[in-house]
């Protein structure tokens, strides 16, 4: 990184990542690290099959293997409920989980059976032994969920236009999904790698039969998710019910093949777009179609990426709009929400709409934007942000006019070079979340949140936010999260949400902590308290320490905060690229980002995810890809799926221009998803501006053999 990330602190210095040092000290704890006496394991026969019906399915090899403790077929589940789908749009069309495949194969990879044996090796021999036979017949499933935004717009006269196809890809974590199931008096706790506990207990109370106060959910550390754990899966419900039904613990814990087999992929849309354009580059009229693929059934969140792409257009832009968006049940595995959710793809549809417009006009791709952009405040929903500010400081860090006459001197010497703009918006969830803080006779204070954590550094944001409110050090402030037992109700880590809606549940809860100590502390001293701080209080020469106050009486306040609006983060995006003329090969040499996501609580933790969303931003634009053949999938591991790696990542320079947002009392804005949204977005311009003018638009990832191709003439 060539640049500091340029915002003050809100609380005026930068603290370490408590999750850090205690990993780093080995005292992590993940969900396969926990090991109960008696635990069995469970392992699942996956269909080897594309779509079709199940001809034969003989368990009898499997049942007699050794250390076989019992086989569950669909008919052995007797579930009591489905697994919730948000609905989200008017007349969804919704397709819930089967755990085990009952009498036809949706997807290659789809769960048949479940084992469970004494030890993992012999669940996995058993599953070997399982005779299964589908007769493929090609009938996919179907459904589809419909919606529209704006209003109908009439034909447009020669507009420019886009199409773009975004690759499914892997919600690849550095820790796989895992669940761990215990039964006790009449219940369960259940361990799960998530980012919604209590969504995830609420789901399997629904599916077990159970009531909420039976069973408890714990997450524990979670080694990354990005959407692929947002929902309940198949084998958490099968670990559940097979603990419930033994009467023992059971645990299973997923293999690398067996995320990219079988765990919820991302993006996958097909979106196109034309727009109508004044001789001033100006745009008229915005008409788009987007088209996203669900997979065989829905997640939770399922219908989040269509209705974030369909909303937020057109984006930072001021122009009517048509547009209409439709999701397909397919076959093949859930699609879910994966960094971004949506975001993403409307932006990069958006933005390759600008550049077209600029090259028909005779303008320069950052004066159309400045052109188009929508008053400060951007349109109704769009909380605040300096859409012109983010413009005019990406131009000054960049030395864009230089830049861009270096690049005609480049051009003319050979080099294949362009550069990609981005202007972006970002959502950052709706609704509610909670909070509580509790002053503890020993002095410390306890918050607990319903934001979990996967490795974002949330416990540090939250003590942070708790500290700034009481006026003590965050240091004596001890967060939980991922336990419904501490924390029974909220809606977990998810949507770029958690500070600007669980970090506002938090700072109310402080303050109202802060009202009721000062209040005690008042009857302690003898009048009103003159000093507070992490000693204590104080009262001319009277003190009293927090220890003395909390172990005089409980003092606790639990909020559930509902959100007034949403937040919109926003920022700007300027990519530098060169494709080697000989192999296509693309190398980034340099983004310059402005980012705009409000109040900036904690630098560090802002930096962290700005430049792993750009990473991930990255690998989508470059390199990832799920295949399938024939409903096969082809590229199982990591021989076949790039990732990106360190040597793949450009030198970045990081700017914060924040507006503060209205819609909270912190005027924070969400970030975890802004790498994705208009990293990708820059990148693909910058290529665009590369190659021979008149080039289709590429679908991604933008490879070497497809940048190739199209310098050297065969349509990619």
């Amino acid at each position: 990184m060539e640049g500091p990330l340029a915002a003050p602190n809100w609380i005026g210095h930068a603290l370490p990542r408590r999750e850090d040092a205690r990993l780093l000290q080995g005292r992590g704890m993940f969900v396969d690290d926990i090991q109960p006496q008696g635990c069995v394991f469970l392992e699942v026969l996956r269909s080897p099959f594309a779509v079709g019906a199940i001809v034969r399915l003989d368990l009898s090899a499997a049942r007699a293997m050794p250390g076989v403790v019992a086989v569950f077929t669909a008919g052995s589940l007797g579930l009591k409920g489905d697994s919730a789908v948000n609905p989200l749009l008017a007349d969804a069309h919704l397709a819930p989980m089967e755990p085990l495949a009952r009498d036809r194969i949706a997807a290659a990879g789809q769960p048949v059976v479940a084992v469970v044996a004494t030890s993992r090796m012999a669940a996995k021999d058993a599953v070997e032994a399982i005779d299964l036979d589908v007769a493929e017949d090609g009938r996919s499933p179907e459904g589809q969920t419909r919606a529209h935004w704006g209003t109908a717009l009439p034909a447009f006269d020669d507009p420019v236009t886009a199409k773009l196809h975004h690759a499914l890809v892997a919600p690849f974590a550095m820790e796989p999904r895992a669940a761990l199931a215990v039964p006790n008096a009449g219940g369960l706790t259940v361990w799960l790698s998530t980012q919604t506990p209590q969504r995830g207990r609420d789901d399997l109370c629904v599916m077990l039969g159970l009531p909420r106060d039976a069973l408890r959910v714990i997450a524990p550390d979670v080694g990354g998710a990005f959407g692929g754990k947002a929902s309940l899966m198949p084998e958490d419900v099968l670990v559940a019910f097979a603990a419930r039904t033994l009467g023992r613990p059971v645990k299973w814990c997923a293999t690398r093949s067996e995320e990219f087999l079988a765990a919820s992929t991302g993006r996958g849309a097909m979106t196109q777009a034309e727009m109508a354009v004044g001789p001033d580059g100006v745009g008229l009229g915005l008409r788009a179609d987007l088209r996203f693929v669900l997979g065989h059934w829905m997640p939770y969140s399922a219908l989040s990426p269509i209705r974030n792409a369909g909303r937020i257009l057109p984006g930072p832009y001021a122009m009517p709009f048509d547009v209409t968006a439709v999701a397909a049940v397919t076959e093949g595995p859930a699609v879910n929400i994966y960094r971004g959710a949506g975001r993403p793809e409307s932006a990069m549809l958006m933005e390759r709409l600008m550049d077209r417009a600029a090259a028909r006009c005779g303008l320069d791709p950052l004066e159309i934007r400045r052109r188009n952009i929508g008053p400060k405040d951007g349109n109704s929903s769009i909380c605040s942000g300096d859409f012109s500010g983010l413009l005019d400081r990406l131009e000054a860090e960049t030395g864009y006019a230089t830049l861009r006459a270096g690049l005609a001197m480049r051009r003319a010497a050979g080099d294949i070079c362009g550069l990609g703009l981005a202007l972006y918006v970002e959502p950052c969830g709706q609704g509610w979340e909670t909070a509580f803080i509790e002053l503890l006779p020993s002095g410390r204070v306890l918050a607990g949140t319903g934001s979990s954590a996967q490795g974002q550094g949330r416990e540090t944001a939250m003590a942070q936010i708790a500290a700034h409110g009481l006026g003590i050090s965050p240091g004596m402030i001890d967060v939980v999260a991922g336990d419904t037992a501490s924390v029974p109700e909220g809606i977990g880590a998810l949507a770029s949400r958690s500070t600007a809606i669980g970090g506002s549940a938090m700072w109310r809860a402080a303050q109202g902590l802060r009202a009721k100590v000062m209040k005690a502390a008042a009857q302690h001293l003898g009048g009103p308290v003159q000093a507070i701080g992490p000693e204590g209080f104080s009262r001319g020469d009277k003190t009293l320490s927090w220890q003395t106050l909390g172990a005089s009486a409980p003092l606790r306040v639990d909020i559930r905060h509902e959100a007034a609006a949403e937040a919109w983060a926003s920022g700007a995006v300027l990519a530098e690229v060169v494709i080697d003329t000989e192999t296509g090969a693309l190398t980034i040499e340099r983004i310059t980002w402005v980012d705009d996501a409000g109040v900036v609580i904690n630098p560090m933790l802002v930096q962290g995810q700005l430049m792993g969303g750009a990473a991930q931003g990255i690998g989508a634009a470059m390199m990832e890809r799920m295949v399938y053949a024939n409903g096969q999938l082809q590229s199982g591991s990591l021989m076949d799926y790039a990732l990106p790696r360190a040597t793949d990542m450009p030198p970045i320079r990081l700017f914060s221009q924040p507006t503060p947002s209205p819609a909270n009392p912190l005027g924070v804005k969400g970030v975890g998803e802004a790498g994705c949204i208009g990293v990708p977005a820059a990148i693909l311009n910058a290529v665009m501006d590369a190659l021979p003018p008149g080039t289709p638009d590429l679908s991604l990832p933008l490879t070497p053999e497809k940048l190739w191709r199209a310098m050297t003439g065969p349509r990619p």
